[in-house]
């Protein structure tokens, strides 16, 4: 019902009693129904709010996530405490659903309670610190609506954002482009400032880039401009979107480097726009849009794509006419014979809109290429004679216009379309016929009375457009040659003295006393002449897209041309770039484990190369002649590890002898050798020796292979003993292997060459009141026997308080082999 538009808030009563329901599609669709009608039924659904803080402990992400998106839709303000520790809780959730379910609750409580706007921002700053990118998005949409002023907070995350921009989902990518255009315009400084002088440092060349878009330089400006890396990180790693799937995605990046990107990297967004004409009509009529603002500045940058802008038939009227206006706006002399041959086969279209504004698009390109003007003009004269009377009228318009430009050249046209007044019925072209016979009616001194003399038999069956325009034409006809038309304008002034509508009279009574003045004229009457006579400029034929540059392209301001409720303009350049430091972060220290670092190499060499190894590891800041002994003790240890393999291949039944003799001797040399450092180093434990076999005789033969460079393999990290009778006891044996030939209190160091660092979760922090365990396998020979596999557990506790008596229960039998109360 819901999805049909039904209402279905009477059902509600009997819909939230489901909501303890334990099948998890039923819960579902239960706080689907409730984000529907929970504000139209706040008093039954606050009855269900103890559910609700029950589901956000629910171990199933979508459980929590579904619980916390209904509390936010409660709208009412009782709540905002419960709201605010629900928000606080989730932001720490480790279900990157959940986190992105917190922040599209800021939004919520900030319009619920404006005054928990601090709050807020404290959560938006921990959600920008997150490095997922499920995330991340709906974070800068939250710092959109309630604190787009505090670009402090983007500072430290500006670089991830870039950097994880590509990851992102399509609607956050789009969310995140147009918060870096703001940024960007505030913190760097105009690339285009210096013209053509520019950072010839870039990462993707621009196809189409013309010298006319380029401003020149003046003498003041540097010979050189450094972009920002900053700057230029932006631009690299938003240029790949321009391949998106997404046209909201394409056209943000297109308006990110229009805004922000040097002139001539500009072009690389035309061919991405020009692919999203493919799309449906409402895509292609905004893409189209911002396609002419763009024309308008930057010509050539659409020129080698001309033809995907043709009209199609099946084009709707809108897109006919954005097509319209970006033909001529990329009209140039090359081009402009290939336009007016497409403009002559609009001409014969059915949809007089689109001819009206084929025939004005013609008229401008007239105008703006002076080389193609009489080819225009005598176009349009051809269109007078048509029989469609729209475009006749629509063609004496413009030719009107364009008479304005150069009327001395052009006298035989004005006697031409004189001779048309009776034929044109259009109010709109009539009157442009008679303006202009007015405006020039020096030029046609024996053509002007006698259009006069005509329409003052129909004046008063004439339009209120047109009466106006027989008043101007008596008015400087009498002025220009009164003896003829003196009785003709008396008569046309009495005529509209009694006229219906009070515009007409109101200008006659003004006329007269300007153009027939008598005792009580005043001393205006005196200069009627270069009141109405004198030259008045030529009209400008421009786009009217032009100044639709002054919004952000993409946006409904723009596209309505009208700025709109919450529309954030774009901030100007700064004049001086302002600390580009505070994007600088430093990198987090890696982990570490318990053990200081210094054992680390000592453990590598333990594994790869030889036991005795470790006296060399931790000496690095003692003398020359200390780091020589330990050198020469190094290779005298390794010489003594050659021996004891070839004895131990020899002779197997007397290793264990062998073994505790070799470790007698290590540890009297490494007690030689450190006797020279500091005290520290000599109250250091001594680790028990690996029993040497036959793989020991495999790495003696293979020392070659062993040069290489093991630094990039993390050390093993040490796995307790488990000890029988005490499984949580911790041990102080490291990766130790119990001897099956010696005594059980013998044990060998044993470590893996590479130990997985991923974990998985054994028992979740909800379900065990603020405890959570991870596994891991270690990869290390278990102290039991060989067909055991040791496992790494990690118990961290989450709550507030101290957990103890912790314990694992033995079970009999399991049902599967791997249990976790069998650990």
């Amino acid at each position: 019902m819901v999805a049909k538009g039904k209402d279905a808030s009477d059902l509600f009563p009997a819909v939230v009693k489901n909501v303890v329901s334990k099948n998890i599609e039923v819960k579902k669709l239960v706080y689907v129904y409730l984000v529907r009608y929970a504000e139209e039924q706040q008093d039954l659904a606050l009855l269900s709010i103890s559910t609700f803080q029950r589901g956000l402990k629910d171990p199933n992400q979508l459980i929590r996530a579904s619980a916390l998106r209904v509390l936010s839709s409660i709208r009412v303000p009782v709540i905002t405490p419960i709201m605010m520790l629900a928000i606080r809780e989730s932001v720490t959730d480790m279900s990157p659903f959940v986190r992105k379910t917190a922040a599209h609750a800021i939004p919520k409580i900030y319009s619920l309670d404006p005054e928990q706007k601090e709050f807020c921002i404290e959560i938006i700053e921990k959600l920008l610190s997150d490095k997922t990118t499920l995330v991340i998005g709906s974070a800068v949409m939250a710092f959109e609506e309630v604190c787009p002023e505090k670009i402090d907070l983007i500072h430290k995350n500006y670089r991830k954002l870039c950097n994880l921009l590509v990851d992102v989902e399509e609607w956050g990518q789009l969310v995140i482009i147009n918060m870096l255009t703001r940024y960007a315009r505030t913190q760097f400084v105009n690339p285009n400032r210096y013209g053509e002088h520019m950072d010839n440092e870039r990462f993707y060349e621009s196809e189409h880039s013309s010298q006319e878009d380029q401003t020149p330089v003046t003498p003041e400006a540097p010979k050189s401009f450094t972009m920002d890396s900053d700057h230029r990180l932006l631009l690299r790693n938003t240029k790949p979107l321009l391949q998106s799937r997404n046209s909201s995605v394409v056209m943000a990046v297109a308006q990110l480097y229009h805004h922000v990107a040097p002139k001539t990297e500009v072009g690389a967004v035309a061919k991405p726009l020009v692919r999203l004409l493919r799309s449906h009509r409402e895509i292609q009529s905004i893409v189209l849009s911002n396609i002419a603002t763009m024309t308008t500045t930057r010509k050539s940058m659409f020129e080698p794509y001309l033809k995907s802008f043709f009209v199609r038939p099946m084009d709707p009227t809108l897109i006919k006419l954005i097509k319209l206006d970006i033909l001529t706006n990329l009209a140039t002399e090359a081009s402009i014979g290939i336009i007016l041959r497409e403009f002559h086969t609009y001409v014969a279209s059915s949809d007089r809109e689109f001819v009206a504004a084929t025939i004005q698009a013609i008229g401008r390109c007239a105008s703006t290429i002076s080389e193609c003007t009489d080819t225009c003009m005598n176009g349009l004269v051809s269109l007078m004679s048509n029989r469609d009377e729209a475009v006749v009228a629509e063609s004496v318009v413009v030719i009107k216009k364009l008479l304005q430009m150069a009327p001395a050249k052009h006298k035989d046209i004005i006697v031409h379309m004189a001779k048309l007044v009776e034929k044109i019925t259009v109010a709109m072209a009539r009157a442009s016929i008679l303006w202009l016979i007015g405006e020039y009616c020096e030029r046609v001194p024996k053509i002007a009375p006698d259009v006069l003399r005509k329409m003052a038999k129909t004046f008063i069956t004439e339009t209120d457009i047109v009466k106006l325009q027989v008043l101007n034409l008596a008015t400087k006809l009498y002025l220009t040659n009164p003896k003829q038309t003196h009785l003709l304008c008396q008569y046309v002034f009495n005529l509209a003295k009694y006229d219906q509508n009070y515009d007409i009279r109101d200008r006659a009574r003004l006329l007269r006393q300007l153009a027939l003045p008598n005792e009580k004229s005043g001393a205006l009457a005196k200069h009627a002449k270069k009141i109405f006579l004198a030259s008045k400029p030529a009209p400008v034929l421009e786009s009217k897209f032009k100044d639709q540059d002054q919004f952000q392209l993409g946006t409904l301001s723009h596209f309505i041309n009208a700025k709109s409720s919450g529309y954030q303009e774009l901030p100007d350049w700064p004049e001086v770039a302002p600390d580009p430091s505070v994007r600088t972060v430093e990198a987090p220290m890696p982990w570490t484990d318990d053990q200081p670092k210094a054992k680390k190499p000592t453990k590598k060499k333990q594994s790869f190369y030889s036991e005795s190894g470790e006296s060399t590891g931790d000496d690095s800041s003692s003398s020359e002649s200390d780091s020589d002994e330990e050198s020469s003790d190094e290779s005298g240890s390794e010489d003594e590890e050659e021996s004891k393999s070839e004895k131990s291949v020899e002779a197997a039944e007397s290793s264990a002898a062998e073994v505790s003799s070799s470790s007698e001797e290590e540890t009297s040399a490494s007690e030689e050798s450190a006797s020279e450092t500091d005290s520290e180093e000599e109250e250091k434990p001594k680790k028990p020796v690996k029993k040497p076999g036959k793989a020991a005789v495999a790495a003696v033969a293979k020392q070659q292979l062993l040069l290489l460079d093991f630094d990039d393999v993390p050390a093993a990290s040490s796995a307790p003993a488990l000890l029988p009778g005490n499984a949580l006891a911790p041990s102080l044996l490291t990766g130790a292997v119990v001897n099956e030939k010696t005594s059980p209190l013998q044990v060998t160091v044993s470590s893996a060459v590479f130990v997985p660092t991923q974990t998985r979760e054994l028992l979740n922090r909800i379900s065990g009141s603020g405890l959570s365990i991870d596994y891991r396998f270690t990869r290390t020979q278990n102290i039991y026997s060989g067909k055991m596999v040791t496992v790494e557990l990690t118990l961290t506790n989450s709550s507030d308080q101290d957990i103890k008596n912790i314990c694992i229960e033995q079970k009999v039998s399991c049902r599967t082999s791997f249990c976790s109360r069998c650990l």
